[in-house]
């Protein structure tokens, strides 16, 4: 009788021992390769300014010149995020700042969008989205062009009114069985324009 005893408590010391291994192993892999996730995603991230923001319209480091974006319900957070202002000769000339479209067909979709002083669109990419394969990741420049349709494009042009997919009357292209993520993407591109416009003096660092 004591001698099971004495092999089950062996037993499991022996597996508490494994286990305890285990999760001081995953610890140490997980300190180890942090800096270089945190690398990547600043490669990532610094590769989307550039294909939103031209070398010739700023001569500072992008990711360099930051600045806190207030929490908004037209950015779709409740958290402060980063804003990346676009310098050329002194003068801020733009914003780059993320918006979350919430209502994606399978969940948040993050966007980032990059805004002229004008508050005319340099350019939008999503960062992050669960839409389906073939169907709504078309928002992604690595699957087609559809987010370029947003260049140059402002609150103006077109009109508050067709700010929307050609299927609910407005401009912009949708995706064929797949209407959800482009009107989500749509409406989100829409309200960073009207933070921007709201916002302008802020983002910009111009004096009120």
């Amino acid at each position: 009788m004591q001698s099971a005893l004495k092999l089950s408590l062996r037993a499991s010391l022996w597996l508490t021992g494994f286990a305890l291994i285990a999760v001081l192993a995953l610890a140490v892999t997980d300190r180890l390769s942090a800096p270089a996730i945190a690398e990547q995603e600043r490669a990532a991230l610094l590769r989307d300014l550039h294909q939103l923001i031209p070398a010739d319209i700023h001569d500072n480091d992008l990711l360099g010149d930051t600045i806190t974006v207030k929490a908004d319900a037209l950015l779709g957070t409740d958290e402060d995020q980063t804003g990346w202002r676009v310098i050329k000769n002194g003068k801020t000339v733009g914003i780059a700042f993320t918006v979350i479209a919430p209502d994606g067909y399978n969940g948040d979709i993050r966007l980032l969008v990059a805004i002229n002083d004008e508050g005319k669109l340099l350019g939008v990419r999503a960062l992050s989205h669960r839409e389906t394969p073939g169907l709504g990741d078309g928002i992604d420049i690595r699957k087609s062009s559809w987010i370029r349709q947003f260049e140059n494009r402002s609150l103006s042009d077109p009109e508050p009114a067709f700010w929307k997919v050609k299927k609910d009357n407005g401009i912009f292209d949708q995706f064929t069985g797949a209407t959800i993520t482009p009107r989500a993407v749509v409406k989100a591109v829409k309200k960073s324009l009207e933070y921007f416009a709201a916002n302008k003096d802020s983002l910009l660092g111009n004096k009120q």
